[in-house]
């Protein structure tokens, strides 16, 4: 019984703080018009996206309240007619370029070269870089938005986290918890004042830099090699003396980050053994949310069936203060959370599936990804 109620108040702290971040310390950019000064580069890395990457580039040209507002894009190796498709769409808009990316060098990975490509293309009067991926979709005012909020914040690096598009089951289980790990596990308040590099986190989804800071921080030639490039930029920024935020930005940015179970599947295979890096300390880290999300209702079932209503009780509870943390997360960032809240213990163990296949594809040098090596 003690070690059920261990777990109980873990839980219950853990979800106590996923609260507070959600209700104090996650920034909100405005999600009404908004006008910056600024000149401002939005810059949009591709690679094999002509399926998808229409509604972003329409999005992008829709932009208002950035006046002063250019659109860098760089086709990168494409081989399905992307270039074609951005074309189409741009229309020979004058705020619009398009350029085609070299092959990354050795030392670097694909996406890394490409943003780098496109800092170093940015328009000379910008101030703020804008990065954003090919599956975001932005509503008219989000990038004044998200560059006021960069201002208001005082910061060298934001990530506006967009509202994740959620359509099949498997994105149900996986992609909630995204938001859900760093609203539990991060102080977000201490993240943005302490200048430690580890106490970072970022979505290259969609980020907002401070030009001058950025590179300050060496930029994404600084992360050149690194397959979680958005959260070493963070650190990059910090090791440089900048400072980082992270915002909801569920009001203002969608993203539906994967097709289909397969890509799902391979892009977390791609890059969760980078998460917790050692072997060692990625076991810790899966058992501990084994112990602390999955085994409530196991035990709580156990429990009863062995006719310990007092225990199971507790173990229940448990399960319930779980599934509470991913409610308070599904509507802090714009996420559904009936019913599938409900299926937090399936999604922690779908997490802990990944990173043990991730670790193992990569022991085995199979890890690819939009067909470059990865790891």
């Amino acid at each position: 019984m003690i070690g059920v109620l261990a777990l109980l108040v873990a839980v219950a702290a853990l979800t106590a703080h996923t609260w507070v971040n959600a209700t104090r310390w996650l920034r909100r950019p405005a999600d009404r018009p908004v006008e910056v000064a600024e000149a401002v580069a939005v810059l949009l890395p591709l690679r094999d996206e002509a399926t998808r990457v229409a509604p972003c580039l329409r999005a992008l040209l829709a932009q208002r309240g950035v006046p002063r507002l250019r659109i860098v894009v760089l086709d990168d190796g494409s081989t399905d007619g992307t270039a074609d498709v951005v074309r189409a769409v741009a229309g020979g808009d004058p705020r619009f370029t398009l350029l085609t990316g070299a092959a990354p060098p050795p030392g670097w990975l694909g996406k890394p070269h490409a943003c780098h490509q496109l800092a170093a293309r940015a328009d000379p009067a910008a101030t703020a870089l804008v990065f954003v991926d090919a599956d975001v979709v932005l509503a008219p005012y989000a990038v004044a938005a998200a560059v006021a909020e960069l201002r208001a914040a005082r910061v060298t690096l934001l990530s506006p986290y967009p509202r994740i598009v959620v359509a099949t089951a498997a994105d149900r289980l996986v992609q909630p918890l995204l938001q859900w790990l760093w609203l539990t596990f991060l102080p977000l308040r201490a993240m943005e004042r302490s200048p430690r590099p580890s106490l970072a986190a970022a979505g290259g989804q969609f980020l907002v830099a401070d030009r001058a800071g950025y590179a300050a921080a060496g930029g994404h030639a600084a992360v050149r090699g690194k397959i979680l490039e958005d959260v070493e930029l963070a650190r990059a920024v910090k090791r440089a003396g900048g400072r980082i935020a992270l915002a909801d930005a569920s009001r203002l940015a969608a993203c539906r980050m994967y097709a289909d179970w397969p890509a799902l599947r391979d892009g977390y295979s791609k890059s969760l053994w980078a998460t917790f890096g050692h072997p060692g300390a990625a076991a810790a880290v899966v058992a501990a949310l084994l112990l602390l999300y999955a085994a409530p209702p196991l035990l709580a079932a156990g429990a009863l069936l062995a006719g310990a209503p007092a225990v199971a009780a507790a173990a229940f509870a448990g399960y319930l203060l779980g599934v509470a943390g991913r409610v308070v997360t599904a509507r802090a960032t714009g996420g559904r959370w009936w019913p599938d809240a409900l299926a937090h213990p399936v999604s922690v163990a779908f997490l802990g599936w990944l990173t043990l296949r991730s670790y193992h594809l990569r022991k085995r040098r199979h890890l690819t990804w939009r067909g470059r090596p990865v790891g």
